[in-house]
């Protein structure tokens, strides 16, 4: 195995971390990196927000689903899908530009998503761990407020970022489902009862796929937190599609 397969291998996230902070230098490399990711038309349809201010990452820590690690972590990244510059540049040429719909949208979550997983990459291989949150995207109102998002800009990914304690150094990486569940060749496969089972068996060795499947799905997907992200993507698409419906 190369070192480049080890380190996608091993990469695991991490959410409790050392008092040593990112070097500016090795923080530079990691965006970088982020920006050599592949990109819609070498567009980079995307920005990165490099939070730095402490009063704005303790308010991020509640507003994100009241996790205090957000707070605590060294460097804190927001990689938002960017639709506003382009169609900036498109206004300013005289291009007579229509307005960014949600096939633009879709694109530009991809390009911030891919540039995010680089910078996770590169930060393992530089011995920096790193948490997605996926709550960036809850409470529209009042993260577009806080970080100034004009309508055609959406967080789609924060990742955080510092050096593993040795507790987490040493935390197992939660086992993933083999590839024979998760490749379906030339077409999509739905799977029957039994073949589900299988595919998330890992997860509850130890009991009942019954009483697990439920707890997880209270505990996940019908959640206050799900329910909330839900809405506030509906309401960060507002722009998109009543403007998109407005010129069909």
């Amino acid at each position: 195995m190369n070192e480049t397969i080890k380190e996608l291998t091993e990469r695991k996230s991490v959410r409790a971390y050392t008092d040593e902070p990112v070097d500016p230098q090795k923080k530079s490399v990691i965006i970088q990196a982020a920006m050599e990711a592949p990109t819609a038309g070498n567009q980079q349809l995307y920005t990165i927000l490099d939070i730095t201010d402490q009063k704005l990452k303790e308010t991020l820590a509640e507003t994100c689903d009241h996790q205090p690690f957000i707070a605590k972590a060294p460097m804190v990244l927001i990689f938002c899908a960017d639709c506003q510059k382009w169609y900036d540049a498109y206004l300013l040429g005289e291009c007579g530009p229509r307005k960014p719909g949600p096939g633009d949208l879709m694109l530009a979550v991809t390009d911030a998503a891919i540039a995010a997983q680089n910078a996770v990459t590169a930060a393992w291989s530089l011995g920096i761990g790193s948490c997605y949150i996926g709550d960036i995207m809850e409470r529209c109102e009042t993260h577009r407020e806080l970080l100034h998002l004009p309508d055609y800009v959406f967080p789609a990914v924060m990742v955080v970022f510092g050096y593993p304690t040795e507790q987490q150094k040493k935390r197992l990486k939660p086992e993933r489902c083999r590839q024979e569940y998760i490749v379906h060749e030339n077409g999509y496969e739905r799977m029957a009862p039994s073949r589900l089972k299988e595919m998330l068996g890992g997860n509850y060795k130890d009991g009942e796929f019954g009483s697990w499947i439920q707890a997880f799905c209270s505990r996940k997907y019908n959640s206050d937190f799900s329910r909330e992200m839900s809405r506030s993507v509906e309401a960060y698409l507002g722009p998109f599609t009543s403007d998109a419906m407005d010129a069909r």
